[in-house]
């Protein structure tokens, strides 16, 4: 029999020095791209590309306005973005629409004092001082609340992952804070006896609960933002806030946000860091909290007039501009990192640094606007809305 004689290996072939020199270009345009993405955000209109996609198939005038819808509202409330959509709440119960007027939801509620708070997708609709509560997200009531007597509603937020934060009255103590997870269970209740429970709201990754109390101290009233860590009912930290009336409170840019008539408070969510901003015995007219890491605030020097100005303000307690507006403003809100400034002549869009973005002329004798993180506005008047979308 003929032997058999291994096979040689095949020889190897060398990388071709152009592919290499190819990919490795490809490599560095993709890196030097991400680079300044990140570096020129504010100049390359990335909202705009995002806007194209997102809107392309909705009709519009030149100005970008899509048709007004009317919608049915009566009685005291207010307007929200929920998702693309447009929630209508008021003390006769809660409406939602499409962009183009299509009514998604309807229910009809008794709310004496409706009050309402979105975030991210879910939005909150409940009876401040009353015991009905609803839970909105996918376009349908997705959890109903109806506590008793006695344990009349204070507050209620909506947390990361669609959770909730409950403020109630309780016998024996001075408010109860339950959590309930994305199932609407409740996990967690924070019961305080030493001072009053105003509100109370999860930090961004949810790890922190932010509960704002108001007692005395030395016969002199004080604000106070105690910090709990997740499943503990003793808190790690005690922020004071001065002599100062909260009206509203946020978290975004890991800092908890506390505006009161005469400051800012800014808590970081470990409790390390607590800052005032003070108006300097200027006039609070109006507020946006709505930013990513910033909040926006229109300051006068008189309570009436037209005349303030509009200042925002990061997340160490930096001014980061400020512009004097003349015109009387109807309304103002922020999302993403816009803030939005309606007269009755026009809507003007800002960047947080106070730069124009985009200026409609022609608002319909909207008097309200709710802004979204994409630069697109609704605006409300009446019982018509539309919503605006920059070119």
């Amino acid at each position: 029999m003929e032997e058999l004689k291994p096979v040689p290996p095949a020889p190897k072939k060398k990388p071709n020095p152009i592919l290499r020199l190819l990919a490795f270009l490809l490599t560095l345009a993709l890196l030097l791209g991400a680079v300044a993405l990140v570096a020129y955000r504010d100049r390359i209109n990335l909202d705009a590309i995002k806007r194209y996609f997102t809107y392309r198939s909705l009709e519009r005038s030149d100005s970008g306005q899509i048709d007004a819808f009317r919608f049915d509202s009566s009685g005291r409330g207010g307007f929200s973005s929920l998702g693309d959509d447009l929630l209508v709440w008021s003390s006769a119960g809660v409406r939602l629409y499409s962009s183009s007027g299509v009514e998604y939801l309807n229910e009809s509620l008794s709310l004496l004092r409706p009050v309402a708070d979105v975030r991210d997708n879910a939005a909150v609709v409940y009876d401040a001082g009353g015991t009905a509560l609803r839970v909105y997200a996918d376009r349908s009531c997705v959890f109903s609340l109806n506590t008793e007597q006695g344990h009349e509603i204070l507050s209620a937020r909506m947390g990361p992952n669609g959770s909730l934060t409950v403020v109630t009255r309780e016998t024996g103590y001075k408010g109860v804070v339950t959590h309930y997870g994305g199932d609407y269970q409740p996990y967690m209740a924070i019961r305080i006896s030493t001072s009053y429970v105003m509100d109370g709201l999860l930090s961004q990754d949810g790890k922190t609960t932010a509960v704002l109390t108001v007692g005395q101290t030395n016969n002199t009233f004080e604000s106070t933002l105690a910090l709990y860590a997740r499943g503990d009912e003793e808190s790690f930290a005690q922020c004071s806030l001065g002599n100062n009336a909260i009206l509203d409170l946020s978290c975004s840019g890991g800092v908890f946000w506390a505006l009161g008539e005469t400051g800012l408070g800014i808590v970081s969510a470990d409790g390390a860091s607590n800052l005032t901003c003070d108006y300097g015995g200027a006039y609070l007219k109006d507020y946006a909290l709505g930013g990513d890491g910033f909040a926006a605030l229109l300051l006068g020097k008189y309570r009436a007039g037209s005349g303030a100005a509009l200042t925002t303000v990061d997340s160490d307690g930096e001014t980061i501009a400020s512009l004097e507006l003349e015109d009387q403003i109807l309304d103002l809100s922020a999302a993403g990192r816009y803030v939005a400034v309606l007269t009755a002549a026009e809507l003007t869009i800002y960047t947080k640094d106070l730069q124009p973005y985009q200026v409609l002329d022609n608002t319909m004798g909207a008097r309200n606007v709710t802004l979204r993180s994409d630069g697109t506005a609704y605006l409300a008047s009446g019982e018509t809305a539309q919503l605006y979308i920059p070119n």
